[in-house]
């Protein structure tokens, strides 16, 4: 799959979890959603946008949650 739509889904899932008073369980939240419902593949290019592209795209909320939370994503 193509980066600029795991980022448009990575974002869609973002907005969701958005509306959670506590920033830190919405991070967890989108963390999570990313784990079970995504490939392992699809996880990796996300990880590696982050890693090497600073997050461009993405939402602020979603970046942090994946560079958080590297450890269970991989």
């Amino acid at each position: 799959m193509n980066i600029e739509r795991l980022i448009l889904m990575a974002n869609q899932i973002g907005d969701f979890f958005e509306s959670y008073p506590d920033h830190e369980q919405a991070k967890e939240g989108i963390a999570t959603h990313i784990k079970r419902f995504w490939t392992l593949n699809m996880r990796q290019q996300l990880i590696k946008h982050v890693l090497n592209n600073q997050a461009e795209g993405l939402h602020l909320m979603v970046g942090e949650a994946v560079r958080e939370h590297l450890p269970t994503l991989n």
